[in-house]
């Protein structure tokens, strides 16, 4: 079952998180405190956890970005996290697609992410040109417009990335 994250998920959700990070090559640890610090400034749009049986499986975090220093209704999608023991079943994929469908439904223009694009592929996320993000790969910084328009310039994350 998917459904938004409670006050009570938040020892589950970051005890899920660091699981799910710890010991991987791409993580610098800050993906926990990334979550909390979000929910510290109101700043998650979307949070949603999987859950089974009353355990979390999973959780995606989906917050605001800017473009050029303006808020544009774009959003930056993570961290997403899966359960180290259930991982590759699709709890994160369904995950994803959910909070997808949340955001667009709140009508926003678009979404961004820091990751592999052999993963995020599947959801439409893809590199372009016209939208970077300072201190990422331009390959792994990938967008998913959800209409004609993509706008031009440099995303910014919540500060809540920083701050972490």
């Amino acid at each position: 079952m998917i459904r938004d994250q409670q006050p009570e998920d938040d020892a589950a959700v970051r005890q899920l998180v660091e699981d799910a990070f710890r010991g991987r090559p791409y993580s610098d640890g800050t993906e926990a405190p990334i979550v909390e610090a979000l929910r510290a400034a109101g700043a998650l749009t979307v949070a949603l956890v999987a859950e089974e049986d009353g355990e979390i499986l999973g959780q995606v975090a989906f917050s605001p970005v800017a473009i050029n220093g303006t808020a544009r209704d774009w959003y930056g999608l993570g961290p997403v996290a899966v359960r180290p023991d259930r991982q590759g079943q699709g709890i994160g994929q369904a995950l994803i697609r959910a909070g997808l469908d949340r955001i667009r439904a709140l009508g926003a223009q678009g979404c961004v992410l820091a990751g592999a694009a052999g993963y995020y592929r599947r959801f439409g996320f893809a590199a372009d040109p016209r939208l970077r993000s300072p201190g990422i790969p331009p390959e792994h910084f990938l967008v998913l417009p959800f209409g004609a328009q993509v706008p031009s310039g440099t995303v910014e994350f919540h500060e809540a990335f920083e701050a972490a």
